[in-house]
């Protein structure tokens, strides 16, 4: 009876679990969806500039209100949330692609490489990489195009965000290095990049996954910092961070200006309930 009732309670907890994961993707590609039909609106446009309605509160024309320049808050939260939305998960594609070929070479040759490999990421760890990303976007010369600054960000936010999930990737690797699949390819005479890419990677994709859709949250956040200090995108470019910086202004401390902070709020608890209960290699679960 009781083997009964924790079969029952735990189809239950998987249940809920499946369809709050099936709620929050499709919350995400809402979301997404509506900041890629921006562009499809006439005259929707993050820059356009309205002096005459500077600081505007909420209407028919202007549903959160224009800024202290005359622009639409909604259209720049749109084009906001698309472009925050899209380079994390790109950056975050690019430091899991890092993370695997540093952690996958490292556990899987293991010897020097290992070691030499595992400092690099105890030195990458060790540093509070969030005022380092904050002190090299900050050399950044003041004529740098709004583009180019942005895009430096993001890969920033790759270059220095590859090392945790590297050791994850390394640990991975590790569990199948003596495994008989990858025996008998060594036996068959495979070469050794060939069994990395052919046969290991295949078995790692739950683990990349994990890490990626748990990065992507550590890159929103560590922009709209930056934002918010003024060091990510250059005007006339929105992000959450840079929308984030008009709450410093006591003049547009108004509560239609805090949906940037509610539009990152809501982004990041659907991500915790994807990445709920992800199956790893290891049997358990990577939140």
């Amino acid at each position: 009876m009781s083997g009964h009732l924790r079969t029952s309670a735990g189809r239950t907890i998987a249940a809920r679990t499946i369809a709050a994961r099936t709620i929050a993707t499709t919350v995400l590609g809402l979301i997404l969806a509506a900041s890629l039909a921006v562009s499809f609106i006439p005259g929707a446009s993050y820059s356009r500039q309205n002096r005459q309605f500077a600081g505007a509160a909420p209407s028919a024309r202007f549903p959160l209100g224009a800024d202290d320049l005359g622009r639409d808050r909604l259209t720049r939260l749109l084009y906001a949330t698309r472009i925050s939305l899209l380079l994390a998960a790109a950056a975050a594609a690019a430091a899991i692609v890092a993370a695997f070929l540093t952690g996958g070479i490292a556990g899987y040759f293991g010897g020097w490489c290992d070691r030499s490999i595992v400092r690099a990421l105890d030195l990458m760890l060790s540093l509070p990489w969030l005022f380092l990303l904050m002190a090299v976007r900050a050399l950044l010369p003041l004529n740098v195009s709004p583009l180019r600054s942005l895009l430096v960000t993001y890969a920033l936010l790759a270059g220095l965000g590859w090392a945790s999930p590297a050791r994850v990737v390394r640990a991975g690797v590790r569990s199948f290095r003596d495994s008989e699949f990858v025996l008998q390819a060594r036996a068959e005479g495979c070469p050794e990049w060939r069994v990395l890419v052919r046969h290991v990677l295949p078995n790692l994709r739950p683990l990349l996954l994990a890490q990626f859709w748990t990065t992507i949250p550590v890159f929103i956040l560590a922009e709209a910092n930056l934002g918010f200090l003024g060091l990510s995108a250059g005007a006339p470019f929105p992000t959450w961070g840079t929308l984030l910086s008009e709450l410093q202004s006591p003049l547009l401390l108004r509560p239609e200006a805090f949906a940037p902070a509610a539009a990152i709020a809501i982004s990041l608890f659907c991500f915790k309930l994807i990445c709920v209960k992800t199956v790893t290699p290891f049997g358990g679960s990577q939140v």
